[in-house]
């Protein structure tokens, strides 16, 4: 019985070249590409999906988090499998935690992406090497290591947003936020916002 996948990705050219790409397989059938990601668990709920293909950025918006943590809520959920063009640690912990069973860059070889589908149909995690290595990098490197939480402090205020703006748009209060940054720059050595979003940027911890 053929895999069958769900691509969603906002950029036209890309579905048609996975789906070019995936027609290599003859145990994988692409039963339809959508290029909302807000739309992924609806479809996933109607149809007969094993494995959703899912970027992670979407017209500018972090969108595809969200639609994995939808997706991997529902009743008899599909693996998702991100395969996307970023790398930091905020996006890849962001993903897991959201429950996406596996995570690939889209520079990934054929085989491994026919793998990695393949692996995550039968409910196995499949991660890219450089994005294995990240995780395994972290767990060596405790004192550096930022929670999911931090990270999106960071990736935040690395948007620009005040205090005020990141406790409203993480539901939590300024003192909260205070409190996260304050663990922020101990664990990496700094004393201020800035040092810390560059010092996160250059050891690709957040974009």
């Amino acid at each position: 019985m053929s895999v069958r996948v769900l691509i969603v990705d906002d950029h036209a050219i890309v579905r048609a070249g996975l789906r070019a790409l995936l027609a290599a397989d003859d145990g994988i059938e692409v039963v339809a590409d959508i290029e909302v990601a807000e739309q992924a668990a609806d479809f996933a709920a109607e149809h007969a999906v094993d494995v959703v293909l899912m970027d992670l950025q979407f017209h500018g918006r972090s969108a595809g988090v969200d639609a994995t943590r939808a997706v991997r809520a529902l009743p008899h959920p599909p693996a998702v499998l991100v395969l996307t063009n970023y790398d930091t640690d905020s996006d890849i912990l962001a993903a897991i935690e959201a429950g996406a069973n596996g995570y690939l860059l889209k520079d990934a070889p054929l085989d491994d992406l026919l793998a990695a589908i393949h692996a995550a149909a039968q409910g196995e995690s499949a991660l890219a090497p450089a994005i294995a290595s990240r995780l395994i990098e972290r767990m060596r490197t405790p004192q550096r290591t930022l929670t999911a939480r931090e990270l999106a402090v960071l990736e935040l205020a690395g948007a620009g947003l005040s205090n005020r703006e990141l406790a409203q748009r993480l539901h939590v209060t300024e003192s909260t936020v205070k409190t996260h940054l304050a663990n922020i720059y101990t664990k990496l050595g700094v004393a201020s916002r800035t040092a810390a979003i560059a010092a996160a940027r250059g050891s690709g911890m957040i974009r």
